[in-house]
């Protein structure tokens, strides 16, 4: 709707029709003494052509857009085929909402459908809701689905390689209705979890939760930790924070997931400064009665044509809060379309081929640190897109003088790991060109003094 101004006299009328003479009244509850008494400090107006120029001022002092980034952390950069915004900004995908009414909802429900199969492919399990918020709260949720699972367990158990993000936030989510939540350690050599910790997984369990590929980039042994979860029949949950990851790497219903939760972003999703993103959430079909969120179903109508319901929203809009299994109200509607967009455009085969350009370009910088400079590979272990070197310098320092030739260089591990001054992490994809990671290898040669 066009912003319409009003003159003098049609404000008067507006504020006699409502019984007041000046619009200070409207304010008379508040207390005087909290007003603001000077006049703000606000700049002359502009026209509407020396705003945008002003503001285009203002976006040219932000360099991040014009640096080659090496950002990861459970946000990645990755090429979006055109075809997603094209899609997304027909008006009846942008402006869709919640689908209270499906007669007049077909294409919002039909997306949620879509995307839900799509995912349910993806991670290799029986069903997938319509999202969660972003990938931790995913993984919350999971943690209060499985606590009603299993009630006679009291405890949690969390890869501490997983996202530092995600486990704060499983531990605001969880604080009043789980008893206990263990942390397994991970081995300073390999970056997975030790082997001995997993003892801590024991019959007081209600779940595991660990991250593949984890935050350092390492790529866990998920068959191990899945049949100790399983001799002590708890539930297995493996977090996925790189979607894409899943194109070469085994699915969580290929190691007997319970229910296993992850991040969307990656699929078709620009990082809009950390967000929003998509949390996915899938789930073998027993417990689907426990899952948060709303399940969209295919069915027919009385003329026998195709339709598509809400099967399933056990949310507090729809029953009595204490029967709720979440409280989350948002689909994240448009970001699970990109998903399906997304997906439906790379298919098994595109998904392949994107996996396997990450995996390639991260191994190459990896050898060429090590051939080249005298940066070492923090971990053993294998990884996917993502690994964490060891500098001989500080970190938050490297990052600095990184950003001074526009390379974003990656994430200092101090942030979230005592003791790790000199680690970084540092993620590729398939938007770096081999002369961008060589550009990094030179970069990384002058500020640590040279080759090894």
């Amino acid at each position: 709707m066009r912003y319409m101004p009003i003159t003098n006299e049609e404000r008067k009328q507006m504020l006699s029709s409502i019984g007041v003479d000046h619009i200070d009244d409207l304010f008379a509850p508040i207390p005087k003494e909290i007003f603001l008494k000077e006049n703000i400090d606000l700049p002359n107006a502009k026209s509407e052509i020396e705003l945008k120029k002003h503001f285009e001022n203002l976006a040219l002092k932000n360099k991040g857009s014009n640096m080659t980034s090496f950002l990861g952390g459970g946000n990645y950069k990755h090429y979006i085929p055109s075809v997603v915004d094209q899609m997304l900004i027909r008006s009846e995908f942008y402006t869709a909402y919640t689908p209270y009414q499906p007669e007049i909802s077909q294409g919002t429900l039909q997306t949620i459908f879509e995307f839900q199969s799509m995912v349910a492919e993806l991670y290799g399990m029986e069903i997938s809701n319509a999202s969660m918020y972003d990938g931790a709260t995913a993984a919350a949720e999971a943690v209060l689905m499985a606590s009603k699972i299993n009630k006679k367990r009291k405890k949690v158990v969390l890869a501490s390689t997983m996202n530092p993000q995600y486990i704060e936030t499983i531990k605001t989510y969880t604080h009043f209705i789980v008893d206990e939540i263990e942390i397994m350690d991970f081995d300073e050599k390999t970056g997975k979890i030790k082997e001995s910790e997993l003892a801590k997984i024991d019959e007081n369990t209600i779940c595991v939760l660990y991250q593949y590929p984890n935050f350092f980039g390492i790529i866990e042994d998920v068959d191990k930790i899945s049949t100790k979860i399983k001799s002590v029949k708890a539930l297995n949950i493996p977090v996925i924070t790189e979607s894409i990851s899943l194109g070469i790497l085994k699915t969580p219903g290929e190691i007997d997931a319970d229910i296993a939760v992850g991040e969307g972003q990656s699929l078709g999703m620009p990082l809009h400064f950390g967000g929003p993103g998509a949390g996915i959430f899938t789930a073998k079909m027993k417990y689907v009665r426990k899952m948060p969120g709303r399940l969209v179903g295919k069915t027919e109508d009385k003329n026998k044509n195709t339709s598509f319901v809400l099967t399933l929203a056990a949310r507090e809009q729809h029953i009595k809060r204490e029967k709720a299994t979440s409280n989350i109200c948002s689909n994240q509607g448009l970001m699970i379309t990109a998903a399906a967009i997304y997906l439906s455009t790379m298919g098994k085969q595109g998904m392949k081929e994107v996996a396997l350009m990450n995996l390639n370009r991260a191994e190459y910088l990896k050898n060429k640190l090590q051939k080249e400079t005298s940066v070492k590979i923090a971990f053993s272990g294998h990884t996917f897109n993502e690994f964490t070197i060891e500098l001989p310098i500080n970190a938050d320092n490297f990052i600095k003088e990184m950003a001074k030739k526009d390379i974003l260089a990656g994430i200092s591990v101090s942030k979230y790991f005592k003791n790790m001054e000199n680690k970084l992490i540092v993620a590729t994809t398939e938007m770096l060109s081999y002369a961008e990671i060589e550009n990094f290898v030179k970069a990384t040669k002058e500020i640590t003094g040279g080759a090894k």
